[in-house]
């Protein structure tokens, strides 16, 4: 494993080459149609992820593409402007790479934001949702293969993969701001095809309220290192099966669209209390 150590310090040296500095407060994910959060980072750096070196490139449309580093309300972070999946025939190790870059960087705080259907059906597209916990039946983990001693333990404690006292602060934050937040439980598909409606009724059987294909192998990594990890997932639409109408990723930017000025002041306010 000393080869992946080479290859994170490779990319975290050529970032703080960038970026004059290695200190990030929060290190932040943004999902489909949610990066324009990063356009508001002040004295930003701008990294495209092709020029870091080891670092996979997005190719998923609404993903720029880029690291973004600079201040966001009083706090250091680093933002990644779109981020890689499972689906893009990435592997779950190179998934889940550009967090532990942050945590070599000092990150010791993560926000991880998606865009994800809503399987709960009292909900409503258009609602964000603090993750509570999460469901991965998928078979493949991202710390398969040969633990790097390093980044944490072999074996290590899922409990409270998500901060309880952030998601309390994140509540907290939704409620001054007139927010409606939701609370519930994220369930990852790999994709990238939509849920089938027999799936979404599974995934509500087994207690999901939402569901996606990202976030959950960057929280696992997260898990590993002690990161303190806080999800949050806009959903942008109803699951399949729920609504008489077909699903398409245009929708999904559409609702990303429709809620940024929300999302925005809910994570700038978080991040200004974290």
């Amino acid at each position: 494993m000393n080869n992946l150590i080479e290859k994170l310090t490779e990319a975290k040296e050529y970032i703080v080459s960038c970026a004059g500095t290695e200190h990030a407060d929060i290190g932040i994910v943004l999902g489909s149609g949610l990066g324009e959060l990063a356009d508001q980072v002040e004295n930003a750096v701008v990294i495209p992820y092709k020029s870091i070196p080891n670092f996979p490139v997005s190719t998923v449309p609404g993903h720029k593409s880029r690291l973004v580093i600079g201040t966001l309300e009083g706090r250091r972070v680093i933002c990644m402007q779109g981020r890689f999946h499972f689906y893009e025939g990435y592997e779950m190790d190179q998934v889940v790479f550009p967090v532990q870059v942050m945590h070599l960087l000092g990150t010791d705080n993560l926000l991880l934001t998606n865009a994800a259907g809503c399987v709960n059906t009292s909900w409503n597209a258009g609602d964000l949702m603090i993750i509570s916990d999460h469901i991965k039946l998928v078979a493949e983990s991202p710390m398969r293969g040969p633990n790097c001693d390093e980044l944490g333990e072999r074996f290590f404690d899922m409990t409270r993969t998500y901060d309880k006292d952030l998601q309390q602060l994140a509540l907290r934050c939704g409620q001054e701001l007139g927010i409606r937040l939701r609370r519930g439980v994220y369930q990852y598909f790999t994709g990238p095809q939509f849920e089938t409606p027999a799936e979404v009724r599974f995934a509500r059987t087994c207690g999901a309220d939402a569901v996606g294909m990202s976030t959950v192998p960057e929280a696992i990594a997260a898990s590993q290192m002690h990161m303190r990890t806080l999800g949050i997932s806009c959903l942008t639409n109803m699951a399949a099966g729920i609504l008489d109408q077909p699903l398409c990723h245009k929708e999904v930017l559409e609702a990303g669209e429709k809620v940024k000025t929300g999302f925005t002041a809910l994570v700038k306010k978080i991040v200004h209390e974290w």
